[in-house]
């Protein structure tokens, strides 16, 4: 019932608050009676929540009548705006007989510039010289009007004691707040620099000059008693918004943002003693172009009052969040400051923003979302078909079913399509466009000083997608050789067609890290790559048995491996569909391989280990297999443990479903030969290696790390007020995975996307990733250790280090992994010690119990009663679940993506899909294959266009940017306020740091041999930091690129 509540209407606030707020549009005030709106608003709910319709229509009418004060001060604002364009129109004609060239074009594209600023733009783009004289002529105007603004605030100032239901004060009863904003133009951000003035900066100064401005109201902790909110300030303007330094200013070192172009405005309020402590303030945007504001710093008087007061001297508010124009709005923006509380602790005065805040947040569950919107809510995986395209691209909705069962994604609100309405929603045009997601999740890239011709990392490496995407649907290249494989990392790639040169080039071997060449013309034609690690010591390594069986401890799949416990395996699947369940893998396949030990000998002493892609794949080989370009297998691989703590493939089963109903299915052993390369292991390894390459991206990466995260993204803004301990810690954790979901719904997992073109499982790879989360997901197992415990690989043992006994003790994911993940949990610990004092204050915080039920009952709706969902009624089982939560989105998606690259680069030691199946001896396939076995084994695996295509998304998909945050790190030192917060973090990041040194000790000692293996590539996927680029290490805080 609460999942349709939420698909249907959205869920209301955990405080039961059953109505929205209205439009502002339906409020009969000005633009600039800002408090008056807003107080509007709050009485209006307030009244609604309490029933005290008298009361606050008794404030509403105080209020309301300082409003028309201010409405009449406006239209004399306006009139003057009007006479300040004639006289600039006038100052126009002056400039153009003083400056005889360019006359006409001068006075022209000023009166455009006062009309249209489109047209004056256009126009302005086609000489440097006029647009300047026109940004110029805007100047003046500002400047002209400064005072005339400075006039009318201090006219608002006076009509302050009337405009709030207050009492008449005297002058020394005011103090001023001085505050400060540092923000980035839309000019400065995301866009390029265009010489001579760019749109926005016209626009601005437009804007600027109609009194159209950005405003900004401080909203005290403490309550008015007669609105029952907070108390307002006055509403006060940015005056000198064209002012600010210019880029040629900020790139010589004046701006304020320590490089980057940022610009800094100070405002001073003049408020009430009383007044108290800032806790929030609402920003309005009248510009038409959205500006991204980075923080808010307000000044607090010393003679302010109490000893709280003078002991916190300066209020912080971290906002990084793009601000649009007030009408792309229903609702005020609120911003509060840096300092949370639990929903009981709540100041006052902050009470009812709170609440107002998550109300904005839920939405109402209808509509298409709009750019500017802040709005999460849910939606089934119904957009990854295309109907509308063709037929061939329709596919079924995940989620919401038995059968289908997923997670949910972010809603969008798109119209349905237009050949399958009822089920599937409508496509974007091209992959250029957004899919919507909260802009704020959209990570906005500042310009920096000093590198604005630089290219982001994860750019430069994108920038070979098109092209190679492009020949993913036009060409189908073939490998001829290895050595033809090899040469991708030593000339520019022939195999996908360029578009030109300047869009093709990327970082060759050089530079693998933060620095792309400046010149891009200056690249050869076509793509060069960096040489991966797996082949760049040792080209032939990656074909060893030993590093076939490292790479399941320390590759980019180290969580599917399973120590046996029991000989033979045996299927879950039901007999009667997929035949007999017992493996065919025997005793006499796998004894000669362990080195004297019997099979019952080696299960007792934990020796034998396996990896089983048998039931995941088995359902759906009939339809794979009826492609013409995929013949697959379903496999199940043993491996020994050796003396030397190594480990070995002893047998590969690779099966084929029965041909008919009831019939046998079909299954062939493969054993290693016992000297020499015997190329149909080699290609049985391929066929594995195919299947883990699957399922590493469908399952290990997609679903763990980031489909079953996004709810939680989704619950956290809907349920979690800013101003609560959680969503502060959480949120660095949650950043950018919607967006990165979003792109991978458009071009990675959607039909016709990358997976589908590349892997094995083509049109049924979703499927397949459903059908894990269906038989395999659990949310108390994605623990670390309760995950290590479940596949055979720990035991508890309270002597050992961590409480666990590893199975193998030279096993690098899990080694790593658990002093992050003890890192994790004794700083979540600490931090949820300040804020709980026991385990009745988690049981009764409202927004922490909806966030989890709604977790829990809505994002995972279909595995709502499913066993694993723990309890929240204890300190110990909130760190617990929070653990897991930061570990998948943090450590587990860094060891599953960042080495990526490195890995799976070089395609023929990890293909990703396979073309042909194994020949019998004595047939013309096995001659074929005898006569030219290395031709046969690349004709088996990925094409070469394949391969482009893999190892331009791996590349992109492996490189960190220039703005990552790591493990440990904040993106503003100045985040909390909160002394006993910073210290137990400043602990958490100093025991990060002893982590990264025990890594690099660990990696230093080759008795660990899994650490290394052949190929010379230390295990660093857990290693916390890293410089920017393509670098196999590093822990981002959250799931996203």
């Amino acid at each position: 019932m609460m999942e349709q509540a939420v698909l249907q209407g959205g869920l209301k606030t955990s405080n039961n608050l059953l109505v929205m707020l209205p439009s502002s549009k339906s409020l009969l005030v000005s633009q600039n009676s800002s408090s008056q709106l807003l107080l509007h608003q709050f009485l209006q709910l307030k009244g609604q929540q309490q029933n005290k319709k008298p009361a606050a229509a008794t404030a509403a009418t105080h209020v309301l009548q300082g409003s028309r004060k201010q409405i009449s001060n406006r239209l004399h604002h306006e009139e003057q705006h009007h006479a300040a364009g004639r006289r600039m129109m006038r100052m126009s004609q002056m400039r153009t007989t003083e400056t005889k060239s360019p006359s006409s074009s001068s006075t022209s594209s000023c009166r455009r510039f006062l009309s249209t600023p489109l047209q004056a733009f256009h126009s302005t783009t086609q000489s440097a010289t006029t647009s300047t004289t026109i940004l110029n002529l805007g100047r003046e105007v500002v400047e002209d009007h400064q005072q005339q603004q400075q006039q009318q605030q201090q006219h608002l100032l006076q009509q302050l004691p009337q405009a709030l239901p207050a009492e008449q004060l005297q002058v020394q009863d005011y103090i001023v707040l001085k505050t400060s904003l540092i923000l980035s133009k839309k000019e400065f951000f995301e866009l390029p620099h265009v010489p001579g003035g760019t749109p926005e900066q016209l626009f601005d100064c437009e804007d600027e000059f109609l009194g159209n401005k950005v405003s900004l109201q401080l909203i005290s902790e403490d309550v008015d008693p007669t609105t029952g909110i907070g108390k307002l300030s006055h509403e006060m303007q940015i005056e000198n918004w064209m002012e600010s330094p210019s880029p040629s200013d900020t790139a010589s070192g004046s701006s304020t943002g320590g490089g980057t172009y940022e610009s800094r405005f100070d405002l001073e309020f003049k408020v009430k003693k009383e007044f108290g402590v800032p806790g929030a303030f609402i920003i309005r945007n009248h510009h038409r172009d959205e500006f991204f504001l980075k923080s808010v710093t307000i000044e607090l008087e010393a003679a302010q009052g109490d000893e709280e007061s003078n002991h916190n001297s300066t209020v912080h508010f971290i906002c990084d969040s793009c601000i649009y124009n007030t009408k792309a709005y229903k609702s005020d923006r609120i911003f509060f400051s840096n300092k949370v509380y639990l929903p009981s602790d709540t100041p006052e005065g902050m009470v009812v923003l709170r609440e107002l805040e998550l109300i904005n947040m839920q939405g109402d569950g209808t509509g298409e979302r709009k750019e500017a919107d802040r709005i999460y809510d849910y939606a089934f995986y119904n957009d990854l078909g295309d109907s509308d395209c063709h037929e061939s691209m329709k596919r079924p909705v995940l989620g919401g079913s038995q059968e289908l069962p997923y997670p949910r994604r972010l809603r969008t609100g798109r119209p349905p399509s237009t050949t399958d309405p009822e089920n599937q929603e409508s496509r974007v045009d091209s992959v250029f466009l957004n899919l919507y997601i909260p802009r704020d999740e959209r990570h906005t890239q500042v310009r920096v000083k000093g590198v604005v011709s630089k290219e982001d990392a994860i750019l430069a490496a994108g920038r070979k997608l098109l092209p190679a995407l492009q020949s993913l649907y036009s060409t189908h290249e073939e490998f001829t050789s290895l050595n033809n494989v090899r040469d991708l990392y030593k000339s520019p790639d022939i195999i996908a067609t360029p578009v030109s040169s300047s869009s093709l080039s990327s970082s060759s071997t050089e530079t693998r890290s933060s620095e792309p060449d400046e010149d891009p013309e200056n690249q050869p034609e076509g793509m060069t790559y960096p040489v991966p690690k797996i082949i760049a010591v040792d080209e032939k390594a990656w074909t060893l048995d030993v590093e076939f069986g490292r790479e399941w401890l320390a590759g980019i799949n180290p969580a599917v491996i399973q120590c046996l416990q029991e000989f033979p395996m045996i299927s879950q699947l039901d007999p009667t569909v997929y035949g007999n369940p017992v493996s065919t893998i025997t005793v006499d396949h796998i004894e000669p391989f362990l080195d004297g030990l019997t099979v019952e000998k080696a299960i007792a002493e934990k020796k034998l280990f396996f990896v089983d892609y048998h039931d995941g794949f088995l359902p759906y080989l009939n339809k794979i297999n009826s492609s013409p370009t995929s013949h697959a297998y379903a496999s199940r691989t043993v491996l020994f443990l050796t003396s030397d703590g190594t480990l070995r493939p002893v047998a590969i089963e690779l099966t084929l479903p029965p041909p008919c109903p009831g019939d046998e299915n079909i299954a062939r052993v493969f054993t290693p030969p016992s000297q020499g390369k015997n190329w149909v292991w080699e290609i049985a390894k391929a066929h594995v290696l195919a299947n883990d390459t699957g399922y590493h991206q469908l399952v290990s990466h997609w679903l763990r790390t980031h489909a079953t995260v996004e709810p939680i993204v989704i619950a956290t803004h809907r349920q979690l007020s800013p101003l609560h301990p959680l969503h502060q810690a959480l949120v660095p954790h949650l950043k950018g995975t919607l967006d990165i979901n979003a792109a991978a719904r458009k071009a990675l997992i959607n039909a016709g996307g990358i997976i589908e073109k590349t892997f094995t499982p083509h049109q049924y790879a979703m499927q397949i990733s459903s059908g894990a989360y269906k038989n395999d997901w659990r949310f108390d197992e994605q623990a670390l250790p309760a995950d290590l415990i479940k596949r055979g690989m720990a035991i508890p043992d309270a002597n050992s280090k961590h409480g666990l006994k590893l199975t193998i003790e030279d096993y690098p994911y899990a080694m790593d992994g658990l002093e992050l993940w003890a890192a994790i949990t004794a700083w979540l610990h600490d931090h949820i010690e300040i804020f709980y004092a026991d385990d009745q204050s988690v049981q009764t915080d409202t927004e922490l119990q909806n966030w989890w039920t709604e977790i829990r009952e809505v994002g995972h709706g279909d595995k709502k009663d499913a066993e694993g969902w723990p309890v929240l009624n204890s300190k110990p089982a909130l760190v617990h679940t929070l653990s897991i939560i930061i570990w998948l989105a943090s450590c587990q998606h860094a060891a599953v993506n960042f080495g990526q690259y490195d890995h799976s680069a070089f395609m023929p030691s990890h293909p990703t899909s396979t073309r042909r199946q194994i020949p019998e001896e004595g047939t013309p396939e096995y001659e074929e294959l005898e006569r030219d076995p290395e031709t046969f084994y690349l004709s088996t695996i990925s094409t070469a266009t394949q391969a482009s295509v893999i190892m331009t998304t791996t590349e992109a998909l492996s490189t960190h940017g220039c703005n990552e945050l790591f493990l440990g790190q904040r993106s503003s030192p100045l985040w909390t306020s909160d002394p006993k917060v910073l210290a137990v973090f400043t602990k958490f990041q100093e025991h990060i740091a002893e982590i990264e040194e025990l890594i690099k000790s660990r990696n230093m000692d080759r008795t660990l041999k899994n650490r290394y293996g052949p190929i010379e590539f230390p295990y660093e996927f857990l290693y916390p930091s890293s410089v920017s680029g393509l670098t196999a290490k590093g822990v981002p805080n959250s799931t996203s690129i």
